[in-house]
């Protein structure tokens, strides 16, 4: 490495977060930018240490130290090749991954990992700004049609590499906007849509056709699917909600996270959203079901509603502050997160189970919860019990419900189609990424299950070399997952 005692001359400095006060105040992205030498410092830290578990951590195989090395040699350029060699789109993990790489990063041993996603999202910010990042359309093309349905990271990544490998690509959109959650589902104080348009702009001008309005097995048929392309790539993504069935839930006033979380978004992209299925936090005491990154844009959203008050409930009990001896590193940490969206406000609370909701005239007017205990039973595994007399209600004008979700939609196209899935609801596939029905190929949330857009994007860079091996007989296309 360039600096062999970096690790040891530099702490962790991650970019400057604005204020809280400032930042409720507006939409835009929480981070202020480094300086040069902050970023070629936060480079350093990088260890010569000889095997680098974050690539174990980094589902697509990110060549981290090369990367790091170059920006600590001030050679962005060379930094960016490096990154772009592996990962379709850094501007969106160096912003919303949360990082497995530097969880497995070996300083993570005994000290602060090396600052790896905020090093990806200079890279690319300065790649943009530099002009380094521009539109490469294919020299020559192979005349066979693939149509990718869903247009999210696995989606877009998808696209992006067949029309790489020649293919005309055409990405089938059933919202009116290109990106999935990128663009609907996660704030702009996390990813301003700015960035997902300018990517989704320069795939545009590579060739890549993109059709929005288009719901597959709803207004355009699977046979018409069928018919008008080669390959299909199915990256719709896991969108079945996991529901909360207690009386009250009908109430008005109980929505889920991703009924929410879209019309603020598209407030801000300048769309109205009618008066009398609008959903805001305005002035009303809001309760959060679920503790992970769901729930915590809800929250940070709120907040800038003007919510009065906000509770987060978990049904899970706190996580540790630091890692216990059962949980050792090189394996993803499970201790206490604290998002830029917690430091904002709002309370926090674990153990709870929702037993009901209760309001008149049809409006949400309470939650009642109880408190849970968890303890291992004779084969290790945890089981919940209620605890007697902790019964408790609150007063709630708005429950969110951020609890993830169980699998992709199968009313429509996945019915219609005839897909085998697999025991937990998802799209079953095989090596190559090819369903039960021949040229249709699935990836990403819809095969994995809900996760990370660090896999979403390696799902998609996959399944596009499956369709480019049938389509061709071969492919160049580098493989992202090891034999």
């Amino acid at each position: 490495m360039g600096k062999p005692t970096g690790f040891m001359d530099s702490g962790r400095i991650p970019p400057e977060r604005r204020s809280s006060r400032e930042r409720i105040q507006d939409y835009n992205e929480y981070y202020h930018r480094w300086s040069d030498a902050e970023a070629q410092t936060q480079g350093s830290r990088c260890m010569d240490c000889a095997v680098p578990f974050c690539h174990m951590g980094c589902p697509l195989g990110n060549v981290i130290p090369e990367f790091n090395h170059h920006v600590y040699k001030g050679e962005w350029q060379k930094a960016l090749n490096v990154l772009l060699s592996t990962n379709n789109f850094p501007e969106f993990t160096g912003r919303i991954c949360p990082a497995p790489c530097e969880a497995s990063c070996v300083l993570n041993i005994n000290a602060d990992p090396v600052t790896i996603e905020y090093i990806e999202k200079e890279i690319s910010d300065r790649g943009f700004e530099q002009g380094w990042i521009k539109p490469e359309p294919p020299k020559t093309r192979t005349g066979k049609t693939v149509a990718v349905v869903g247009s999210g990271p696995s989606g877009l990544a998808a696209a992006q590499q067949l029309n790489r490998a020649g293919h005309n690509v055409t990405v089938l959109e059933r919202s009116d906007f290109i990106g999935g959650l990128l663009m609907l589902g996660i704030p702009d104080f996390k990813l301003e849509k700015s960035v997902v348009q300018r990517r989704v702009n320069l795939m545009a001008d590579e060739g890549i056709e993109f059709r929005t309005g288009v719901h597959v097995g709803v207004n355009y048929s699977v046979d018409e699917l069928l018919e008008n392309f080669d390959a299909i790539c199915l990256t719709g993504g896991s969108t079945e909600a996991r529901d909360l069935t207690v009386p009250g839930r009908d109430l008005d006033g109980v929505h889920f996270a991703m009924e929410y979380l879209p019309q603020q978004n598209r407030r801000l992209q300048g769309l109205d959203t009618p008066k009398e299925s609008e959903i805001t936090a305005e002035g009303k005491r809001v309760v959060i079901l679920g503790g992970g990154d769901t729930g915590a844009d809800c929250l940070g959203t709120a907040h800038r509603q003007g919510a009065e008050i906000v509770h987060q409930y978990e049904l899970l009990p706190e996580p540790p502050v630091e890692r216990q001896d059962s949980n050792p590193w090189p394996q993803w940490p499970t201790i206490l997160r604290t998002s830029g969206a917690h430091e904002e406000g709002g309370i926090r609370d674990y153990n709870i189970l929702t037993k009901s909701f209760t309001g008149t005239n049809g409006q949400l007017e309470k939650l009642h919860g109880i408190r849970v205990d968890w303890a291992q039973d004779e084969n290790g595994r945890f089981q919940m019990a209620e605890i007697a007399g902790s019964e408790f209600e609150i007063e709630a004008d708005l429950v969110l419900l951020a609890m993830g979700f169980i699998h992709p939609e199968h009313n429509g196209m996945i019915e219609q189609l005839g897909l085998d899935l697999d025991d937990r609801g998802n799209v079953k596939v095989n090596v190559n990424k090819m369903t039960s029905i021949p040229k249709v190929f699935s990836g990403g949330d819809m095969v994995r299950g809900q996760s990370l857009v660090v896999w979403a994007i390696a799902e998609g860079r996959e399944v596009a070399r499956g369709i480019d091996d049938y389509l061709s007989g071969t492919t160049t296309l580098p493989k992202t997952f090891p034999e």
